[in-house]
């Protein structure tokens, strides 16, 4: 009997198809009348409730596949299994596994082959799990008539023969090969002769924290006035736990107020094997070293959350495996990315991620080594800062979002033409915006997702914060954010001057700085009329006292608007009286709107040819907001040439950062130029904003023109937030609710600053108000251009 759970089987001839033409019009002929749900991938892992390092790995990325994707694929779970470990799983586990059967590799592969809709299998290989079973694997991947995906948790060095034509013979029968660091790809490469273009780098992923304060953490588990060196993981001899201990009177003699956290129960195949004797003999050198009072265990496997917390608090984290050969480690990944300062022993993955100043490298079985470089560690706090902080910029590419990112594209490149990603919106998350928020306004900065009050506030970023609550507030009826709307309106009343102009900087001490004097404002002066607009074009669900003050101050702010000439300035001045006039429609308010709109008409003439119809002779930052502005002059004025140039100048700046089915907004490296518009623009300098601003006008087109491209744009400018960009990496944080404040040419700027999460929530609330009026089904799509079509409707696809 192969597994626990009978499996029915369907009543379908197998056909056998060849790997090489899997996917071809042949295929599609065969299974054109039987396939009719989504494809499936099959997971054959290790998996929980067994302990172990894979087992855990799988879970974390199935999960982050099923956060990140919708309507997309299914996910089936093959448990392996031997005789001597053996689990309950629930009803969602169809096939299990037993590596000790050797009729199963060929029952379980004629279950896949005769299943139509499964498309494709990924095998999570460690040689320990297939140990004395290497030619059953083989023979199942052989006689697979589906791609193959094998992940190599390890690649060995100097293969001898055996070893080096077992790997080869896997990795020629296999589709394509995942590794987790350019070292093990290397090795592949050199020491086993697969072909480079076979192998994929996904790096082990890691899970994205909050970043909490590291003394709140301590005093909430009891470690209040202590210095934590922690590691974690299940327990076992090549883990070298004992060169620590070696270290710590050395340490303890400098650093009295040390504590050594060894978290993780023993692991399940050493307590069979071993028992405890691991554990005891740690045990018996902490007496003997006196380190009792240096020294705790907590023999748990922790909860998820429990865990990261126990990271978040350390000062330092110690990773002394004794095993030059262990490619990749989980618990050293999840560290990094906790903001942990790392010592390690010369792993290659320690060797690839701790190179400028992201952590120490010491020898293995060195206790000298280990205690000298704690105690500079610390007894240096900003050097633990620096190195905490560098190591959350090297490991942020490597979320669990951003690999279930890069499992999907590879999962998109293999599968066959029915084989279609589309992002699942994240649900709405306002804890990055409220910890900005202060009771005087929103915070300018942060470092990483903590605000920086040093940077003080802004009009620009509070008027976009009134925008975005506001937009929240229309969807959700929610009273908490009207206290938000106040605090912003408040701040923005606190800007405007009794002569009706606005200044922009304030510092911590709510004083206005210096720098009013020295910039031009009156982009921030565009930018408060249109957040005053939009808060009065809603006073029929405002308070009556709100809507009263909203109405007082939007007058104050348009006494002197017309002395602005700023091309943006006035767009902005000209989408806030648009707003305005939807609620107290005025002569006044369409004068206002007309001879700013003649404005951009005549900027829009001088400069408009046959291949640039644009305002200015280059375009710079938010764009969109020109011709948005010209729509919205059009209809309170219905100038009929105010829509015609709306509309051609859009689909100009459209056509100029929409390529290949991503949105590429113009680098702030360098703008477009008229004269010189076909050379390629610098990569990079891509600013949230930007992309908001285009998402805004998309769906004011898209509501005015009926127009289903602009929708269509609309949820793939969106997407750029969620992974469809150069990088494929997420811009947002789901973790936080805070967006990451620029994607550069080859690296995030993980700084969740008030423009960049203001920018985020504007565009995703836009995002889900068309939807909700859309009745035509349109995904979002990441990949492929060429395998576009209409699926389920990504209104079922919002998380709320």
């Amino acid at each position: 009997m192969i597994n626990k759970i009978n499996v029915k089987r369907k009543n379908i001839q197998s056909v056998r198809v060849p790997k090489n033409i899997y996917g071809n019009k042949l295929n599609n002929l065969l299974y054109t009348d039987t396939k009719n749900e989504l494809p499936e991938i099959l997971f054959i892992t290790t998996y929980p409730p067994r302990e172990c390092g894979i087992a855990t790995y799988s879970q974390d990325l199935i999960k982050a596949l099923h956060n990140k994707f919708k309507n997309s694929f299914k996910i089936k779970i093959c448990p392996l299994e031997s005789n001597n470990e053996q689990h309950a799983y629930n009803d969602a586990i169809k096939y299990i596994l037993n590596t000790d059967h050797p009729n199963a590799f060929i029952n379980l592969a004629d279950q896949i082959n005769t299943n139509i809709n499964l498309q494709m299998v990924l095998i999570q290989h460690e040689f320990g799990l297939f140990k004395n079973n290497e030619d059953d694997l083989k023979q199942f991947i052989k006689i697979l008539e589906k791609p193959v995906i094998i992940v190599f948790h390890t690649v060995l060095p100097r293969p001898n023969p055996s070893l080096k034509a077992n790997v080869q013979e896997i990795a020629q029968e296999t589709h394509s090969i995942i590794v987790m660091t350019n070292s093990a790809a290397e090795l592949l490469v050199r020491d086993y002769g697969v072909a480079i273009d076979k192998i994929t780098i996904i790096q082990h992923g890691t899970h994205l924290v909050p970043h909490s304060d590291k003394e709140e953490l301590k005093i909430k588990y009891l470690l209040e006035g202590k210095k934590i060196l922690s590691t974690f993981g299940l327990l076992s001899s090549g883990k070298s736990i004992e060169t620590t201990l070696e270290a710590l009177p050395e340490i303890v003699k400098k650093n009295k107020d040390v504590l050594f956290l060894i978290i993780g129960k023993t692991h399940p195949s050493v307590i069979k094997q071993d028992g405890e004797k691991y554990r005891l003999m740690l045990q018996a050198k902490i007496e003997d070293l006196q380190l009792q009072e240096h020294v705790q265990f907590i023999n748990h496997f922790l909860p998820l959350p429990d865990l990261l917390e126990y990271l978040q608090l350390t000062d330092i984290y110690l990773f002394t495996s004794k095993d030059p050969n262990q490619a990749v480690s989980g618990t050293f990944s999840y560290a990094i990315s906790c903001g942990c300062p790392i010592i390690s022993t010369p792993i290659p993955h320690a060797c690839e991620v701790l190179k400028n100043d992201v952590g120490i490298i010491i020898d293995f079985d060195n206790p000298k080594q280990l205690a000298e470089k704690t105690n500079r560690l610390l007894l240096d706090e900003q050097l633990r800062k620096n190195m905490g902080s560098n190591g959350l910029h090297r490991i942020a590419p490597t979320a669990w979002e951003n690999a279930a990112i890069a499992h999907a594209l590879l999962f998109e490149k293999i599968g066959e033409e029915n084989f279609r990603l589309h992002y699942k919106l994240p649900k709405v998350n306002l804890d990055h915006i409220k910890n900005l928020t202060t009771s005087f306004g929103m915070i300018q900065f942060s470092n990483i997702n903590q605000p920086d009050i040093d940077s003080g506030y802004t009009l620009d970023d509070n008027a976009r914060a009134m925008v975005a609550l506001c937009q929240q507030y229309e969807l959700t009826k929610d009273k908490e954010d009207l206290k938000h709307i106040q605090i912003y309106f408040d701040f923005i009343k606190y800007c405007l001057q009794p002569d009706g102009y606005f200044l922009n900087y304030v510092d911590e001490e709510h004083l206005f700085t210096a720098q009013n004097n020295t910039t031009n404002l009156e982009d921030s002066n565009g930018r408060a009329i249109w957040a005053l607009g939009y808060l009065n074009s809603m006073s029929a669900i405002l308070p009556d006292e709100l809507a009263k003050d909203a109405d007082v101050t939007m007058q104050s702010a348009l006494q002197k608007v017309l002395e602005i000439h700023s091309t943006r300035a006035m767009a902005f001045i000209i989408k806030g009286v648009y707003y305005y006039n939807t609620k107290r429609i005025s002569e006044q308010n369409i004068s206002i709107i007309k001879k700013l709109a003649d404005r951009l008409v005549q900027m829009y003439k001088h400069e408009a040819e046959t291949e640039w119809t644009w305002f200015e002779s280059y375009l710079t930052y938010g764009n969109s907001i020109l011709p948005e502005a010209m729509l919205c002059a059009w209809l309170a004025a219905e100038k009929l040439i105010y829509k015609e140039i709306a509309k051609t100048s859009f689909d100009f700046l459209l056509s100029k950062i929409f390529i290949e089915n991503k949105i590429r907004v113009i680098s702030n490296k360098g703008w477009l130029d008229k004269e010189n518009q076909l050379a390629p623009s610098p990569i990079g300098g891509e600013q949230p904003i930007d992309v908001a601003y285009t998402i805004l006008a998309l769906s004011k087109f898209g509501t005015v023109f009926k127009n289903e491209q602009y929708l269509e744009k609309m949820e793939t400018a969106f997407s750029w937030f969620l992974g469809n960009n150069h990088l494929h990496q997420i811009i947002y944080n789901p973790c936080t609710g805070g967006c990451y404040d620029g994607l550069e040419e080859d690296y995030i700027n993980l700084n969740q600053g008030a423009e960049s999460t203001v920018s985020y929530l504007m565009a995703r609330l836009t995002l889900e108000k068309s939807l909700k009026k859309e009745e035509k089904n349109i995904p979002i799509h990441i990949g492929n251009p060429n395998k576009l079509t209409k699926f389920p409707s990504l209104k079922m696809n919002i998380s709320h």
